[in-house]
């Protein structure tokens, strides 16, 4: 699978550089400068532009606006492979990324992540235009298109079709867009008459196509499937050497994070101005999809069954999913 192909490519890369100056985590001169020239800790934060990064817009002003004592920059991306990339390469400290690469990346850099948090749960749809498509068995013999291959999306996807008797690509055909919103500007435009997309991009397509309809919420279809589990979808993962050379600046990130979820759910009409203002996603989507994004901050002991589950789940089910094996507890920071 591509993202196992690029995880593979990127570790040979990182292992040679590391042979060659004699250490297996660099930082940009420039940015080792930077941070000289700083109070607190320089902290590089990668973020994608849906519920992940939605959750940051909060802290993104507090950093902007010197309220933090930790020094953040933030990068945003359009895929999970830009946010594994700057991770297994150390140009990114932490990152938002789909709960099983958090195991990938566990399981072949040897302990080299841990997750940190919870930051979303399950907000993954199945849209229509065709008006024909209410359950998983009107799929059957259809062609139609998803998001995050490789990632959480595309092994929940194919395990809740596979557990109603629907075989990828025997029974129903998946075409797999690299970004939400390639995906999403197809929609609009009625290239694409059915895919799977997750908020705020859900919210965004119907403002702008009103022939679409949500036809399967894949949360509550992976409910069915796997009773007495939940549907985590996204983690923020950091790299432990950061983590044991930092361990303050962890705990105050996830304060900070913490903030930042609890402030974005409880004020989305202030929060979706700072969506906007970051180029996150546009304020008019962002305060209607905010409610339906299932952004949450959920850490510690709390965090360990829910997301062992779900691995648990996809393991079992295909187990290159989570890189081969399941990972050991020391996937989990627990402070």
């Amino acid at each position: 699978m591509k993202i196992i192909k690029l995880l593979t490519l990127l570790l040979t890369l990182v292992l040679t550089v590391g042979l060659l100056v004699g250490c297996n985590d660099t930082t940009p001169t420039q940015q080792v400068d930077d941070e000289e020239n700083l109070e607190g800790t320089y902290v590089r934060i990668g973020t994608l532009r849906g519920p992940a990064g939605m959750g940051l817009a909060p802290l993104m002003q507090w950093a902007e606006d010197g309220e933090t004592a930790n020094t953040y920059h933030f990068t945003l991306g359009g895929s999970p492979e830009e946010m594994t990339a700057g991770i297994i390469s150390g140009e990114l400290d932490i990152a938002s990324v789909p709960v099983n690469v958090a195991a990938l990346l566990y399981n072949n850099l040897n302990a080299g992540v841990q997750i940190l948090n919870i930051g979303t749960l399950g907000n993954l749809v199945i849209l229509d235009s065709s008006g024909e498509i209410e359950t998983i068995e009107d799929l059957r013999g259809r062609t139609f298109n998803a998001t995050g291959r490789g990632g959480t999306p595309q092994f929940a996807l194919e395990y809740v079709l596979r557990k109603n008797g629907l075989e990828p690509g025997v029974d129903v055909f998946i075409d797999f867009n690299e970004e939400h919103s390639e995906l999403a500007s197809l929609m609009v435009a009625g290239r694409v008459q059915t895919g799977m997309l997750p908020q705020p991009f859900i919210t965004s397509v119907m403002l702008n196509n009103e022939d679409v309809e949500m036809a399967i919420d894949l949360t509550d279809a992976w409910e069915a499937a796997s009773p007495g589990t939940t549907f985590v979808q996204g983690v923020v993962i950091a790299r432990t050497a950061f983590i044991e050379e930092h361990p303050e600046a962890i705990r105050l990130f996830l304060e900070d994070h913490y903030n930042s979820i609890n402030y974005t759910n409880a004020n989305p009409d202030r929060a979706s101005v700072l969506m906007e203002q970051f180029d996150i996603i546009p304020q008019a989507v962002a305060v209607r999809a905010i409610p339906n994004s299932n952004i949450v901050h959920i850490e510690g002991t709390s965090m360990i069954p829910l997301i062992s589950s779900i691995l648990d789940v996809l393991y079992e089910a295909n187990p290159n999913a989570v890189g081969g094996a399941m990972p050991s507890e020391g996937l989990f920071y627990k402070g």
